[in-house]
Order: structure tokens, then C-alpha cells, then sequence
């Protein structure tokens, strides 16, 4: 899925223009709010080769995967609130990609994405719809790395020994856009789109390494309540 920077905000400018009809009551000063949902975490890759003795242009590439979320927020002002998610860890699977293209999957590895944002709320605590943009910190801790003995042929041919890896972690910021929507006084549901910079490096038990370009966008749905 494709999501450029440009169709985002076309799409902000349309809720923008939908956040002053009038309706139910949206997050206002002082408030918590929860909500529930799937978050779908895509990482855009751009993957650098693994170093020799492996063959030119071996690279990676990672699936999607997606989980359940829970979200709390609390409103500093009408317009200006908090937000932190919850959530289990994102598994994902690792390909072959460049010269190994079509070798299969290489391996596994779970991702826990904790990210904290600010954010900025248009239009009134009245409006039905309510877009929204923010910005924050991401911390992206990697676990239960696993390789396949794919892996372990293209690292280290002819080996009976499993090549084994691990990904570093980063602390990295990420950004986002959405809308809310709200039923009644105390229901609603918001869509978000998240775009993360994240650039990590990959260290093989047999002393090799590959540099890899993640940038993940998320797509959040969720329902949530007003307390």
C-alpha cells in the first residue's frame, strides 16, 4: 500500500473542512479518553547488502503484520492532548530480497513499538468530526530474533552450525495524522495514519552485518470512549 505525504494531508484538509458541523461532544480539557483497535504496521524497507562473505546485493526485505491496540489520551487544553498505545508485539517475517529474491523466508523477529505522542486537535470539543496531527518519540525494541537454515546457507555456505542474528534498538520519533469522529457524548471512533523514521542495523552471528531502512507507516482504526 502506497501512502504518500501529499494524499495525507489532501485527506486532513477535507476533515479539517468537516470539524465545524456541529454534533456530539469531542475530547475536551481535562478529559481522559480509551480506545481499542487494530493498528496495521507496513515497514516501507530499503534494504542494504549483507556484508561478505556473502554474494552482492543480498538484501531483506520484511512482511506486514497486525495487532491489537489499546490507546490512552488526556486533553491538556481543548485542542492539545497526550496519547500512548499499548500493545503485544508485531511479528514479522524476513524475506530474501536483491540478488536473493524468490529464496523465501529467512527468518522471523517480533517488534515492540511503544511511541508517545503530541498532538493537536482542530476545530471545537463540539464537532462531530475532529482531524488531528502529532508528533513524538518511537521507541523500536526488536526480540525473539530467528533465523532459517536459509539463513544460515546464504551466510554461511556449507555450515551445519544455525546462523543466528539480532537487530539493534533505536529510539527514533514518528509522526501522524487522523480523524476522529464522534456517535454521542461519550462514543466515538478515529482512523490515524503513523509514518516512523526508523534505520537499524542487523548483526549475524558470523560476524557480518546489513544496514536496514524500516520506515514503517501504521493504519490505526479504533473505538473509543470518553471518561
Amino acid at each position: 500500500m502506497n501512502i504518500r505525504f501529499n494524499s495525507m494531508i489532501k485527506v486532513l484538509g477535507v476533515a479539517a473542512g468537516l470539524a465545524f458541523a456541529s454534533g456530539a461532544y469531542a475530547q475536551s480539557a481535562g478529559q481522559i479518553t480509551a480506545k481499542v483497535g487494530f493498528n496495521r504496521l507496513m515497514p516501507k524497507v530499503e534494504s542494504g547488502d549483507i556484508s561478505a562473505p556473502a554474494l552482492p546485493g543480498t538484501k531483506a526485505d520484511v512482511g506486514n503484520d497486525m495487532q491489537p491496540v489499546l490507546i490512552l489520551s488526556y486533553s491538556l487544553t481543548d485542542n492539545i492532548s497526550v496519547e500512548g498505545a499499548l500493545g503485544t508485539p508485531y511479528k514479522h517475517s524476513i524475506y530474501g530480497a536483491g540478488a536473493i529474491d524468490g529464496t523465501g523466508k529467512l527468518g522471523e523477529v517480533e517488534a515492540l513499538p511503544p511511541t508517545a505522542f503530541v498532538q493537536y486537535r482542530f476545530g471545537a470539543p463540539t464537532s462531530t468530526f475532529r482531524p488531528f496531527i502529532g508528533f513524538g518519540p518511537t521507541y523500536a525494541y526488536f526480540m525473539k530474533e530467528r533465523g532459517s537454515t536459509k539463513m544460515t546457507a546464504i551466510t554461511n555456505p556449507g555450515s551445519d552450525v544455525p546462523t543466528t542474528f539480532k537487530i539493534d534498538n533505536k529510539l527514533t520519533y514518528s509522526a501522524q495524522v487522523g480523524v476522529a469522529m464522534n456517535f454521542d457524548e461519550r462514543w466515538f471512533a478515529d482512523a490515524t495514519v503513523i509514518k516512523t523514521r526508523l534505520r537499524t542495523d542487523v548483526h549475524f552471528s558470523t560476524g557480518q552485518t546489513q544496514f536496514m531502512k524500516l520506515d514503517p507507516v501504521a493504519i490505526v482504526l479504533a473505538v473509543g470512549y470518553k471518561f
